[in-house]
């Protein structure tokens, strides 16, 4: 499996890979824990998180500051 990362990414290991399978899914997973778990999404999935993600959807400015869990 291929694995990619942003280029954005830290050398200090501590960011999300993902690998799209023959299936058209998409995995994700820890770089610092390459045999953990994986979360795993539909293509469809995958694609409507992505379109968010340029839309800003997920974008934290407008999110009240909690405090830590």
């Amino acid at each position: 499996m291929a694995w990619r990362k942003s280029s954005f990414s830290l050398a200090n290991g501590e960011c999300v890979e993902v690998a799209r399978l023959s299936t058209g899914d998409v995995v994700v997973r820890h770089s610092k824990d390459p045999e953990g778990a994986m979360l795993h999404y539909s293509a469809g999935e995958w694609t409507a998180f992505v379109a968010g993600v340029i839309k800003g959807e997920f974008d934290l400015h407008d999110l009240p500051v909690t405090e830590d869990l």
